[in-house]
């Protein structure tokens, strides 16, 4: 468990703090889409709860990533 905390800790490339940003985006997008005050159809309901899973993944396994030389 402390291996983890260190590897989240660590420095991230940069292309992974946008990939991470930008799945975060996708996540709060998808979610305001599903937690909508209006009806919408289904497909879109059903598209935005797979979206915002999409960005949940890509913004946790994005912050796994170090830079090389930093290994915990």
């Amino acid at each position: 468990m402390k291996e983890i905390i260190q590897r989240l800790q660590a420095p991230t490339p940069k292309f992974f703090r946008r990939l991470r940003n930008a799945g975060l985006l996708l996540t709060g997008v998808a979610t305001a889409v599903v937690t909508a005050p209006v009806a919408l159809p289904a497909a879109i309901v059903t598209a935005a709860g797979y979206f915002a899973l999409a960005g949940a993944i890509a913004g946790a396994v994005s912050q796994t990533a170090v830079k090389s030389g930093q290994q915990p």
